[in-house]
């Protein structure tokens, strides 16, 4: 009896962590900055620091955390934006298959959250420099001979 309970807590715990074993800690989001390419980006959570030029993609590890992202490229306005992870509901599945030691696997490791595959933050370019022109020269001034 001891040996078929041993058996099924350990069947429980392996199928437990639903979401950290068929979708991982781990996924790919790309950035993208129209109207241009070659962005310089920075992308932060409480996981890590990942870097992009857009387009691009970059692995970056899961969490319930929000992801902060910073574009630079020359001749546009910095463009910055924060990205709510959203909950997946495969989570779900370990109250069925494992009960909440799953659950807690999934919360700690950050599986039971993704960002969005692909984001796009526009940059707008800079105005350029004013051209001052001289002031005219309005003077009664007549050229002598």
């Amino acid at each position: 009896m001891l040996l078929r309970i041993t058996g099924l807590i350990a069947l429980a715990l392996v199928l437990s962590d639903c979401a950290t074993i068929v979708k991982g800690t781990t996924q790919s989001i790309s950035i993208k900055t129209p109207p241009i390419d070659g962005a310089k980006c920075t992308l932060v959570n409480t996981e890590g620091t990942w870097f992009l030029t857009s387009p691009g993609s970059v692995v970056v590890h899961k969490t319930k955390n929000d992801l902060h992202v910073d574009c630079v490229k020359d001749g546009y306005e910095n463009a910055s934006t924060t990205i709510a992870p959203e909950f997946k509901t495969t989570t779900l599945g370990n109250v069925i298959a494992g009960g909440l030691v799953g659950v807690a696997v999934d919360a700690a490791s950050g599986a039971n959250y993704e960002y969005p595959p692909v984001y796009e933050l526009p940059m707008t370019p800079t105005a350029p420099p004013a051209v001052t022109q001289p002031a005219p020269d309005n003077s009664d001034h007549q050229p002598t001979s």
